[in-house]
């Protein structure tokens, strides 16, 4: 609704406005990490995409990450302030938001396998992501402001995956097949994406001497564990 629409661009651009400007004013030798998302990409007719793949965003979320991006490299290159900006894809951990698939997978997975739960509703299976491990992507954005100068990086794993693997991978954990318990709901579906959103990292691999550390299934075993362990917590 208009009213998510609003808070988004606020917390997104306003907010990134009123930290730089304060920043220009009062500490201008401070180091800046800015927080670019995939979603600026949008509708790409490229993949991987890298720091050149124009932008084309498809959602007020994107829209109002580049409109930062852009507001950021403009503080960067006029005011020059150190601002490293990390275009990060998807990146998951225990810790992931409730409302995202990935989490949303982990926990109904630990609640069926205690019984506290008999199915799952999600959206378009077949829906493919690049995720990669939460953690690593902070090393990236540590790396990034060490550098001598500030510059752009792309952080992903530049592997794709669908939500299907994800539930595979999930349900495997606790030694079950996903099929018998998820329900596809088309409410929970995105408009279509023509190219995949994947990232190519090789700048960052070769700038920064950054590498992922987890692999796919090690990200979804450590989600689903966890989440079976806080929930063993409360039996």
């Amino acid at each position: 609704n208009f009213e998510d629409e609003f808070s988004i661009v606020s917390n997104n651009f306003m907010a990134t406005h009123s930290l730089l400007s304060s920043i220009k004013e009062l500490v201008p030798e401070c180091r800046v990490y800015f927080a670019g998302s995939s979603e600026m990409f949008g509708k790409v007719k490229v993949s991987p995409q890298n720091e050149s793949t124009p932008f084309n965003p498809r959602s007020v979320y994107g829209i109002s990450k580049l409109a930062a991006f852009h507001l950021a490299r403009n503080y960067r290159e006029h005011h020059k302030l150190f601002i490293a900006v990390g275009i990060l894809y998807n990146h998951e951990s225990p810790h992931r938001g409730h409302q995202f698939v990935t989490r949303k997978i982990s926990i109904n997975v630990a609640k069926i396998c205690l019984g506290l739960a008999d199915r799952l509703e999600i959206g378009n299976i077949d829906a493919l992501r690049d995720w990669g491990y939460a953690p690593d992507y902070v090393v990236a954005m540590h790396a990034m402001l060490q550098q001598e100068k500030p510059e752009d990086f792309v952080i992903a794993t530049g592997v794709l995956h669908s939500v299907r693997d994800f539930l595979t991978e999930a349900f495997s954990v606790v030694g079950l097949d996903y099929e018998p318990y998820i329900h596809i709901n088309p409410a929970y579906f995105r408009p279509g994406e023509v190219v995949p959103l994947c990232g190519d990292s090789t700048k960052a691999r070769r700038e920064l001497n950054w590498q992922p550390t987890k692999t796919f299934k090690q990200i979804v075993k450590k989600m689903v564990l966890a989440d079976v362990k806080r929930f063993e917590g409360n039996l």
